[in-house]
């Protein structure tokens, strides 16, 4: 996971990039089920849009932050 400045260009700042690899977006995906009290056991293949997972990509808002590690990235900042 790499998180870091975004390269939005609005007039309230750049926003912020969060990248996941597809292995992370398969275990977040994993990880809302089971918040949601759905159990899988075993093996089992997570597709996005029929396709497995490469790459996945978050931006946040220049209205939000993000805090990972005790260090906060606002979006409003570059």
């Amino acid at each position: 996971m790499k998180i870091d400045i975004g390269s939005g260009k609005t007039e309230y700042g750049p926003g912020v990039e969060i990248i996941l690899s597809g292995d992370e977006v398969a275990r977040a995906i994993d990880a809302y089920l089971v918040a949601h009290a759905v159990v899988v056991s075993g093996p089992r293949t997570i597709r996005v849009n029929g396709e497995p997972i490469e790459v996945g990509k978050i931006y946040v808002d220049p209205s939000g932050f993000v805090i990972s590690n005790g260090i906060e990235l606002d979006g409003r900042r570059a």
